[in-house]
């Protein structure tokens, strides 16, 4: 039986992933409506509530947690009781931004400009040191572009420090970068390791809309750049586990932007498009299993579907598509869904009439692509 901290629908997948391996799943979240709550049992609480982690650690061989922001301690609980993957270790690493930029620094893997900050003068101080642009995020929590405000100016710090309400701040240099590409990566209790090509992504405010798989145009020698960071910042935490390092590519360079110690929103090409999905690999990875080969099977896009629930007949009239919906209540840019279009042929969507934009009509995430 495994545990997992979160409902979502990133715990959904796992799920999904580990049913037929003959896995049974509880979920610990505070929503009755989680999206997990079909694929497994739901205990409905707070994640620091003893007595519901006193009932998830006497009932579960092993437990992950499917997003970055559950309470350390939690795991550090749960971690006397069970064993947790990954670890609350690679958690403290990868929950504050300011300690993380140090850590892949530590690590030797190279990163933006960064400064921490936590009132206007201190960020004006990282801005003199940087200079400007700038972009002022939040140490802890955020995602999908929130907890973060673009300054271009003076007149901006006030504004941007006001909006993240006084939080401990990190003040990153804004990288003048090629692409937005992310690494997948797995490691088990063991050492073995592998990885998945590169992926690349476009985002619009702040949200992925969606990604090519494997990335377009990839040089081996950068595949070899990604997987040599992944590695490295994996071992240096003894991780277990699936990782995400989210990329710039600078000319024939990478940096790291962020580490996501789950998996990923740009994995989700890999249930159709890979040999073993990333929710396979992490179970196996937790559960001391063989890892699975990481290859692509053909090339795949994967839409976001936001905010409202998609035609379904559309959709499954295109070749190669698969639809994906989390039970989730539509709200607007919420995701809810995705779609992933996989074909055989490596980067068939550039023989379409239109390119990307001819699949805007059934897959509205894609209206962004350039």
């Amino acid at each position: 039986m495994i545990g997992v901290l979160g409902g979502g629908q990133l715990g959904r997948m796992l799920g999904l992933a580990g049913l037929p391996l003959g896995q049974r799943f509880v979920f610990l979240d505070p929503s009755p409506d989680a999206p997990a709550r079909d694929v497994g049992e739901l205990i409905v609480a707070e994640y620091d509530d003893r007595k519901a982690l006193d009932e998830l650690a006497s009932r579960v061989d092993v437990v992950t947690y499917e997003f970055e922001n559950v309470p350390a301690a939690t795991v550090e609980a749960l971690a006397e009781r069970v064993p947790v993957f990954p670890s609350a270790g690679a958690l403290h690493a990868t929950q504050d931004r300011l300690v993380e930029k140090g850590s892949l620094v530590d690590a030797g893997i190279p990163v933006a400009p960064f400064r921490g900050a936590t009132t206007g003068i201190e960020v004006r101080n990282a801005i003199t040191e940087l200079g400007l642009p700038v972009i002022l995020k939040t140490r802890r929590g955020g995602y999908d572009g929130k907890g973060q405000a673009v300054i271009t100016g003076d007149a901006d710090v006030e504004v941007g420090v006001a909006a993240l309400r006084g939080a401990d701040l990190i003040v990153e240099g804004r990288v003048d970068f090629d692409r937005e590409l992310s690494v997948i990566a797995v490691r088990g209790e063991d050492g073995a390791f592998a990885a998945y090509p590169l992926v690349e992504n476009h985002h619009a405010g702040g949200i992925l809309r969606f990604s090519l798989a494997p990335a377009p145009t990839v040089e081996a020698s950068l595949q070899a750049k990604a997987e040599g960071f992944a590695r490295s910042f994996m071992e240096a935490h003894d991780y277990v586990g699936v990782m995400t390092l989210e990329l710039f590519q600078v000319g024939d360079g990478l940096l790291v932007n962020e580490v996501a110690p789950r998996v990923h929103n740009s994995g989700h090409w890999t249930i159709e498009g890979a040999e073993v999905s990333q929710f396979e690999n992490h179970l196996r990875a937790c559960l001391g299993l063989p890892l699975g080969a990481t290859d692509a099977v053909g090339s795949s896009v994967m839409a976001n579907v936001l905010g409202a629930l998609p035609d379904v007949a559309s959709i499954t009239a295109i070749a190669g598509a698969h639809l994906h919906l989390y039970g989730k209540e539509p709200r607007p840019l919420r995701k809810i869904g995705h779609v992933t279009v996989r074909r055989d042929e490596r980067e068939w969507w550039k023989r379409l009439d239109g390119g990307l934009r001819s699949l805007a009509t059934v897959l509205p995430a894609l209206e962004h692509a350039s």
